[in-house]
């Protein structure tokens, strides 16, 4: 039984869907969580495949392998993952930012926009889960998820950031906020050949199915059909391409810049079947 670790958030249900609509899923377990919870569970050998936190890679590249041509990545805006600030961006310097614990890799993305665009030193405080509101002794909120896609339709004063824009302003290339990995231990194995090739075919068929998946979706109940619709066709992709590639390097570049990893990796991927 192949132990497959699923988000639940807004950005994953097309796929998942498709892959259980399309394929025989009677020889996988899927296992719930958020994307930090998932990675540990990941790493710990407690799940054997995941959409991973793409940070979590470069935590421990000898530990996973990369299931070729799947993310879950943005290019320019991708309404999910939102700095909720009381000033604006450039006066942040000095500042106390409280952080999601949902996701490390958005956690690192905000340090490198502030420190490497901005040049902002701030102290960080990581949040409460279920936090959507700026602590009276805090300047600005990372939310992540269904989290930052509810409060963003609050109205507020607040100042509000898409990360992914703020990184494709800056260096024109898209963001992978997700990687699909799995444990080194069964990359070559049959069971993670198929499934990467079944995931491979669910992406390509996510557009065909997005209407008829949209009109059932439970988010569709509190993000309304047309803005869930639009935030799958405009906002999300599952595309892992060279551009992609590229977008992702230059993070784990600045990430190593920054202190925030030991090394740049390489990509070492598993091969699906054929």
């Amino acid at each position: 039984m192949l132990r497959i670790g699923q988000i639940e958030y807004a950005n994953c249900t097309p796929l998942f869907h498709v892959l259980r609509e399309r394929f025989s899923c009677s020889g996988y377990e899927f296992v719930t969580g958020v994307p930090a919870e998932l990675n540990r569970m990941l790493l710990a050998g407690e799940i054997d495949v995941c959409p991973s936190s793409s940070i979590e890679y470069a935590y421990h590249p000898e530990r996973y392998r990369i299931l070729p041509q799947l993310s879950i990545s943005s290019v320019g805006a991708v309404a999910s993952v939102l700095l909720f600030s009381k000033v604006p961006v450039e006066q942040l310097d000095g500042c106390e930012i409280q952080l999601s614990s949902e996701s490390a890799t958005s956690v690192n993305l905000l340090k490198i926009l502030l420190d490497q665009r901005f040049g902002c030193s701030c102290t960080y405080t990581t949040a409460q889960p279920g936090t959507t509101i700026v602590g009276e002794g805090s300047a600005a909120l990372l939310l992540i998820g269904d989290s930052a896609l509810r409060a963003s339709l609050e109205k507020s004063d607040l100042f509000v950031y898409d990360l992914a824009e703020m990184w494709h302003s800056w260096t024109g290339n898209p963001f992978v906020f997700a990687l699909w990995l799995c444990r080194a231990g069964v990359a070559e194995t049959a069971e993670i050949k198929t499934l990467a090739s079944q995931l491979i075919q669910s992406k390509e068929l996510v557009p065909v199915y997005m209407e008829q998946i949209a009109a059932s979706a439970k988010e569709a109940d509190w993000m309304g059909y047309d803005r869930l619709l639009s935030y799958w066709r405009n906002n999300i992709s599952y595309q892992l391409d060279e551009r992609s590639q590229a977008g992702l390097m230059q993070y784990y570049v600045k990430c190593f810049n920054g202190g925030l990893i030991a090394a740049v990796p390489t990509l070492q991927f598993t091969t699906p079947a054929i």
